[in-house]
């Protein structure tokens, strides 16, 4: 088969593994097809942790096996050679028949790599690997991020206004909610990404001054874990961010610190706020972080270098003055125009 047939079949795999986003974690997202003379005969995709994996539901998917001694197997990465929640993927694959398997991109967590390719090759299957790999690690970057680099992927987002300021300077008594800088649009996206990532974080100033629930209620899809920065720990116990059944986690210095229902985490450093955040999740599981400040929390992770994509809105309105940008080296890469704001996204060492 052509070199271009295999690119197009893995971009399929591709645009199967992307429709289950923000549901599989701790696993990656893994599409999968059967292809026989040029033709797909079964696809399929992972769905959720503990449900079958994408190459087991593309061969499950066939209605004619016996067609798979004489087929290729497209999967975005590598199959799995190890027991956990389901069997071994390269099992299936050996029993099955199927003489070639093509792989976007080895899995180089510590129970795959490289494994599943090696015990493949063992029992005589042919194995491509690297077709479309850096797309195919992109839509996986949360997953490769957190074996690779031990923390979690890191998205930093927030607006500002056109004169370049994240909020007006708030007066003591002043009404605990947001100065919106975005339209409706922006929201419903933002609460769409809230749905894709493991856990959402914010300090303790914004969640005293703008009172966030960091829900996905524009959106459908799972609440992330809420996560709170606050060296103080001096938050209303009635603030929206306690409601809902997301798991909350509260980082404070304060070791007096109690709350029904909230996960106390003691910071350990002043000096590095975000490492200490990012290591104490990495151990919690936490694949992926959604920052929204607000500026302090910003600035901490741009200034440590731990953050992987950077989400700035700006709007039309000017403030005329108030807590500046925490990013002034921003430095974007593309951007998105909506009728009230413009988005743009920058990416650290990709």
């Amino acid at each position: 088969m052509a070199q271009s047939d295999d690119l197009i079949f893995m971009h399929r795999c591709l645009d199967l593994a992307r429709r289950a986003e923000g549901n599989t974690s701790p696993n990656p997202l893994v599409g999968s097809v059967a292809v026989h003379d040029g033709r797909i005969i079964g696809e399929g995709y992972h769905l959720k942790a503990g449900a079958p994996h994408a190459e087991v539901n593309a061969i499950n998917a066939v209605a004619d096996k016996s067609l798979l001694p004489h087929s290729t197997l497209y999967v975005s990465l590598e199959p799995c050679p190890h027991h956990g929640r389901t069997p071994p993927c390269t099992d299936l694959i050996i029993k099955s028949g199927i003489p070639r398997v093509v792989i976007g991109t080895a899995d180089t967590s510590p129970k795959v790599a490289g494994k599943g390719i090696e015990k493949l090759r063992q029992a005589g299957v042919e194995v491509v690997c690297g077709v479309a790999e850096e797309k195919c690690r992109e839509v996986n970057r949360r997953f490769f991020t957190w074996h690779e680099k031990q923390r979690p992927y890191v998205i930093l987002k927030w607006a500002r206004s056109a004169d370049g300021f994240i909020d007006l300077v708030r007066k003591p008594g002043d009404a605990a909610e947001p100065h919106w800088i975005t339209g409706k649009s922006e929201r419903i996206l933002v609460h769409r990404w809230r749905a894709t990532e493991d856990a959402i974080l914010a300090g303790g100033a914004t969640i005293r001054t703008d009172n966030p629930s960091l829900d996905v209620r524009l959106w459908k899809g799972r609440n992330p874990a809420r996560v709170i920065v606050s060296r103080s720990g001096n938050i209303d116990q009635n603030a929206k961010v306690f409601k809902g059944n997301a798991p909350v986690m509260l980082f404070t210095r304060n070791e007096k610190i109690t709350l029904s229902g909230v996960q106390v985490i003691q910071l350990s450093e002043d000096q590095n706020i975000a490492g200490d955040v990012l290591r104490a999740l990495h151990t919690l599981g936490v694949q992926s972080l959604l920052v929204e400040g607000g500026a302090f929390i910003i600035r901490s992770f741009v200034e440590s270098g731990l953050w992987d994509e950077a989400r700035r809105f700006t709007g039309k309105m000017n403030f005329g003055g108030g807590v500046p940008d925490p990013f002034p080296g921003f430095s974007p890469g593309h951007s998105v125009q909506f009728e009230k704001s413009i988005l743009e996204i920058m990416y650290h060492f990709r």
